[in-house]
């Protein structure tokens, strides 16, 4: 049996599938910040129309947290991006 280690940091670029996977992921995140911001312009129950308008938020953040990642990686390493 060999002795595996795993690895100390993420490699330097992105392959095209996690490529995919993150693009996903920022879609989802959009389109859910999107349902949920008409979803509360639609409500007339107060509590509910700021339950929405919270996870709406929720979802821009995460977008945002998301994004601000893929642009931190690209401004360190820009020659190495994708594989």
């Amino acid at each position: 049996m060999q002795n595996q280690q795993g690895m100390t940091a993420p490699p330097p670029v992105i392959s095209t599938k996690d490529h995919l996977y993150l693009q996903d992921m920022l879609n989802w995140n959009l389109l859910a910040m999107k349902k949920a911001h008409f979803m509360a312009e639609q409500c007339q129950d107060q509590s509910l129309k700021a339950e929405l308008d919270r996870v709406g938020q929720m979802h821009h953040n995460h977008y945002n947290t998301i994004l601000e990642q893929l642009r931190q990686e690209q401004n360190q390493n820009p020659s190495g991006y994708m594989q």
